[in-house]
């Protein structure tokens, strides 16, 4: 139930407070006072888009506040969008701004006005022209007439409907794409089966080369090496050629004499030692490097042949044989990718089968509880219309066989009549506007009696309707507001009079800037509201007095 609403610099209203309770609630005003002000903050509450010609001439921002009494099923979705409710009251806020800029607040936390739409749309509804215009809709008919069949098995049918919709459509593209995907696994199969084919090892490639090279130059590697023995060594023809293993005995033995000598000398000597046996070493280390250097002509033409094969690789798949390996483990991935698409087609297949199989046996069951339920709500709307001064009404809502869709397999028409003998034919083509609100409410009344308590808010339900029909709306409000919070916006006195309580919008004006207030009335405040709206003076004596016997009326 909304407690409070408050308006600041929303429109023509400055700054206006309504303090709602249950029951019925009348708003009312000369034409071009402000009422559809009210009821636009409303509709911005119920996430109705903002625009900056919303905002007050001088303001910076329009905002409305409303305060409201939630169920605790309201108050977990609040708290899951990181809103508060305390004590079962939840504050909610929409804002707009100067540039157009428009902010949501659910108990306290930022939302997108997506999110406080959701949240009001289960506990408010707002009935305007576009609802007649909407009532007119296949969509808002099958609405109607499930809200009354409560067909079990709607939601699973719809979440079925939207997986097998996923999965068809996942399903073409796979299929769209086989030919493709067959050629890219074969074209990576043999690219992996040739890599396996050779087997080349990380970093292969540089070493071959490398070793290539040493044995390409063999004979100049071993001429270096000789000659670096000899200089080391000395050579075997000319033993009197110094030699560095020689030249540093000779040096060694030098200091070790002149440590013997001085003392000081001893750091020397120990490092001429160091000396020789580093000569010694590395004349042995160089000897044997050139022991090793071995023609091997078979070594070299298997080598060649080894970088012909991997050079064969590095044309294809990379530059080097390392990218060559990467591109086969990538290749890998995708061929294993690949081979499950063609797995996940046959799943998918499964899958659509399934639910298929699921979403006839739930159509079917929706269309048995829509069929069983369509007389009977027409039957009691058409007993409602005919209160509503419309006794010839005929009101029939039709269930055909149709394609499978989001809900369900039928298409329903409203179909209406206002006149006997009239054939019934499609609501949007033969109802006017004032039977378009008279159907409406009807459908309201009956659907709120086995339905959850909410705040309806009408504005101008009496549109095109007299003053007899307008007691018969009002009861009708009356009676919805006996379960329910009810709003309207109305110009009839007829309907007014039903209320429990009733505000009045006035326009005021110093020459410069319009402004629209909003005040209760009090009971004999409402007798002078009441006159003046059945087209007298407010202050007529005589209207006062009609005004007085149409509230008696309406309290009895």
């Amino acid at each position: 139930m909304l407690t409070t609403l408050r308006l600041t610099a929303f429109g023509v209203v400055d700054e206006a407070e309504l303090e709602l309770g249950p029951g019925l609630t009348a708003l009312t005003g000369e034409t071009g006072a402000g009422k559809t002000m009210l009821v636009s903050g409303l509709g911005h509450l119920l996430g109705s888009r903002g625009d900056a010609g919303i905002v007050r001439r001088g303001a910076t921002k329009a905002v409305v506040e409303g305060r409201w009494e939630v169920a605790d099923d309201v108050a977990a979705r609040v708290r899951d969008l990181g809103g508060d409710v305390e004590d079962g009251e939840l504050v909610t806020l929409r804002q707009v701004s100067s540039q157009g800029r428009s902010r949501a607040v659910v108990g306290g936390a930022g939302v997108p006005i997506s999110a406080l739409a959701d949240v009001i749309g289960e506990i408010a509804t707002i009935h305007g022209q576009s609802g007649q215009i909407r009532l007119a809709s296949p969509e808002r008919q099958r609405e109607l007439l499930d809200a009354h069949a409560k067909p079990t098995g709607l939601e699973r049918y719809r979440a079925n409907y939207a997986a097998r919709r996923a999965a068809a459509a996942e399903l073409h593209t796979l299929e769209q794409e086989s030919m493709a995907r067959a050629r890219e696994a074969d074209m990576l199969r043999f690219g992996l089966d040739e890599i396996s084919g050779v087997g080349p090892q990380p970093g292969e490639d540089d070493s071959l080369a490398a070793e290539q090279a040493k044995l390409m130059d063999l004979d100049e590697l071993r001429t270096l090496a000789a000659s670096a023995h000899g200089a080391l060594s000395g050579s075997e023809a000319d033993f009197d050629a110094p030699s560095a293993v020689g030249l540093a005995g000779e040096a060694r033995k030098a200091l070790r004499s002149l440590a013997d000598r001085d003392p000081e000398a001893e750091a020397l000597a120990g490092r001429a030692v160091e000396l020789t046996m580093l000569a010694g070493e590395l004349a042995a280390d160089v000897a044997g490097y050139v022991d090793d250097l071995v023609a091997d002509p078979l070594r070299l033409e298997a080598v060649g042949q080894r970088r012909a094969a991997l050079a064969g690789l590095t044309r294809k798949y990379g530059t080097t044989v390392d990218e060559v390996l990467a591109w086969a483990q990538a290749s890998s991935v995708r061929l294993g990718e690949l081979v499950g698409s063609d797995e996940r087609i046959e799943t998918l297949r499964r899958e659509i089968a399934e639910l298929s199989a699921q979403l006839d046996a739930d159509a079917a069951t929706i269309s048995h509880a829509r069929r069983a339920a369509a007389d009977d709500l027409a039957a009691q709307v058409k007993a409602e219309l005919a209160a509503l001064a419309m006794p010839h009404a005929e009101l029939r809502f039709e269930v055909t066989d149709a394609p499978q869709g989001p809900h369900g397999a039928d298409r329903i028409e409203l179909l209406f009549t206002a006149n006997p003998g009239s054939e019934p034919a499609p609501l949007a083509k033969v109802a006017s506007g004032g039977e378009l609100s008279r159907v409406r409410l009807a459908l309201e009344v009956v659907l709120a009696d086995a339905g959850p308590e909410h705040t309806y808010v009408f504005d101008e339900v009496d549109a095109g309707v007299g003053g007899a029909v307008g007691l018969e709306i009002g009861r009708r409000l009356q009676r919805l507001a006996a379960r329910s919070q009810v709003i309207v916006v109305t110009h009839l006195a007829q309907v007014a009079a039903f209320a429990d309580a009733h505000f009045v919008v006035a326009k005021e004006s110093d020459g410069q800037v319009t402004t629209s207030g909003v005040r209760l009335l009090t009971e004999e405040q409402r007798a002078a509201e009441l006159a003046r709206m059945m087209g007298g003076a407010s202050s007529s004596t005589k209207g006062i007095e009609h005004a007085r016997e149409l509230l008696a009326q309406a309290a009895r």
